[in-house]
């Protein structure tokens, strides 16, 4: 199966919508094996997208975070606070 160009979703959040939805279809069981294989390609785009787009938050965040003696103030994130 010849892989197209995927085009990424506006946001992150457009991106898990759009996983749960594929993820959804697949597990109730009324798509068509081609469909499905298609859809699990999408997931798979999606997935290597919002790892990227979490990546780059991460970066970003540490960057933010440095210290003035450039290290990086880590700090646990306290359970509840998400």
């Amino acid at each position: 199966m010849a892989k197209k160009q995927q085009v990424a979703p506006r946001s992150f959040e457009e991106a898990l919508a759009e996983l749960e939805k594929i993820l959804a279809d697949i597990e109730g069981g009324q798509v068509a094996l081609e469909e499905s294989l298609a859809r699990y390609e999408r997931g798979t785009f999606l997935i290597q997208h919002c790892r990227s787009v979490l990546n780059a938050a991460q970066k970003q965040i540490e960057l933010l975070s440095k210290s003035a003696d450039g290290g990086i103030q880590s700090e646990p994130l306290e359970e509840g606070s998400a």
